[in-house]
């Protein structure tokens, strides 16, 4: 016969099983330095050297004011240099079928490819994999042809397959940042591995590519691929710019809800303080309503609250030039204190709003059902340690979320510990993710 005290655990794990908070994130990958399959060098290995980036002073950031244009002729550095390791710090992270795409903008010399990707099915099983070169190592080398790649920050997958990002064109070299060719908008089908299409922005929307670190793609359906609009935020301008697929036409809008928060610029973050001042910095797009639209929810990094508007209102041109936009422009309201984020995504299995938070070094939610306030707002995971500036958060087709964090303050700021794990990429199920939070 079962005796009392165990029939009274198995009845205590009974009722508590079922409300076991989940895992969080998922730690998948992580490096002490970045390495590469092909680094254009030809030899095994470099020596880490952490130039231009010891130190507080004569610090530049992607606030600063580049040097001037330049040509690709003109440039000192001609890529020759093809790796210095420390120099290398990862941006963005994007799911697609096996393949975990990584960027690595340029912000110092030594970068041998600034789009790459993990293969997963060859790579996944390891802790630190190195990087493959994306399309290939050639379109990465920018000194090579004015058609090729400069700097990426971030990228994106639609609904029809498609790699979308921003080339900024710059070259964010400490004490020599240079707009070498115009930023341009590229898009790739991950079914071929082809670009088809890169469109040169025009310098009457923007001068340099020094804002342009994100993007999000709107498609009415899977069958209307040709309709398709992006929606690409300036941090640095505060502007908002609309592109539109079907005839390469793009407009700028720009209104005050664009401009970051003087409240919200001062961030601790990695041992670091600072302030900053981003403007708009991430959009994403909400369910899609009764009628067709859908609305476009964004923030200012340096903010802790968060706005939205009807894509019928950016997608209509003529919408751009007007001085007084009314309320098309909404306030959805306040995070809450060091709340700012970098990156959101909403995922319409859910229903929930996932947001990177900077200052708490973390992964936030909002279940977008619910009153925006600070008391709706939960927490999926967090922590100072490992989890140092989660700079983007993207979701893939299969409910996955995907978050990388980079250290970036302490590179800027300070010194990376090469000795330590400065970068990691995490993920988790989106079901998994909001469960036991207030978002669910």
């Amino acid at each position: 016969m079962m005796s009392r005290s165990l029939f009274l655990l198995l009845l205590k794990l009974l009722v508590v099983v079922p409300f076991v908070a989940a895992d969080g994130m998922i730690e998948v990958f992580k490096w002490k330095q970045m390495d590469y399959y092909n680094r254009g060098d030809g030899s095994a290995s470099r020596r880490p050297d952490p130039s231009g980036s010891r130190g507080k002073r004569n610090v530049t950031t992607s606030r600063d004011i580049p040097v001037g244009i330049g040509t690709r002729n003109s440039i000192a550095d001609n890529n020759t240099d093809s790796y210095i390791p420390y120099n290398n710090v990862p941006m963005g992270a994007t799911h697609f079928r096996g393949r975990l795409f990584v960027t690595m903008p340029r912000r110092r010399v030594g970068i041998p490819s600034t789009l790459n990707y993990i293969d997963m099915r060859r790579d996944g099983a390891k802790r630190t994999p190195m990087l493959y070169a994306y399309p290939n190592f050639e379109l990465n080398q920018f000194n090579n042809s004015a058609r090729n790649l400069v700097s990426v920050y971030r990228t994106t997958v639609d609904a029809c397959y498609r790699l979308w990002f921003i080339d900024t064109g710059m070259l964010e070299y400490p004490n020599n940042r240079q707009q070498i060719r115009r930023p341009s908008i590229w898009i790739v089908d991950l079914l071929t591995d082809r670009v088809i299409k890169r469109f040169d922005i025009p310098e009457s929307i923007v001068d340099t590519g020094r804002g342009l670190a994100s993007l999000t793609i709107d498609v009415p359906s899977e069958t209307q691929c040709g309709q398709a609009h992006a929606y690409i935020p300036d941090l640095v301008n505060s502007r908002l710019y609309v592109y539109r697929l079907a005839d390469d036409g793009m407009w700028s809008f720009e209104h005050n809800y664009f401009r970051f928060d003087p409240l919200g610029g001062d961030l601790h973050i990695g041992g670091q303080s600072f302030r900053w001042d981003d403007g708009i910095f991430s959009t994403t797009l909400g369910p899609q309503q009764g009628d067709g639209s859908r609305d476009v929810y964004f923030h200012a990094m340096a903010s802790n609250n968060e706005f939205v508007v009807s894509n019928r209102v950016l997608q209509m041109e003529s919408n751009a030039a007007r001085s007084d936009h009314g309320n098309d422009f909404r306030v959805v309201g306040s995070r809450g204190q060091n709340k700012q984020s970098t990156m959101h995504a909403y995922d319409p299995r859910t229903g929930v709003i996932f947001y990177s938070e900077i200052q708490t070094n973390g992964v936030g939610c909002w279940n977008i059902n619910k009153p925006f306030s600070p008391a709706n707002h939960g927490i999926v995971d967090s922590n100072a340690e490992t989890m140092i500036y989660p700079s983007d958060l993207t979701i893939d087709e299969a409910g996955t979320i995907w978050v990388m964090t980079n250290s970036m303050p302490i590179f800027i700021y300070s010194t990376l510990d090469s000795n330590v794990f400065n970068f990691r990429i995490w993920k988790q199920d989106v079901n998994e993710a909001k469960r036991n939070t207030i978002c669910e």
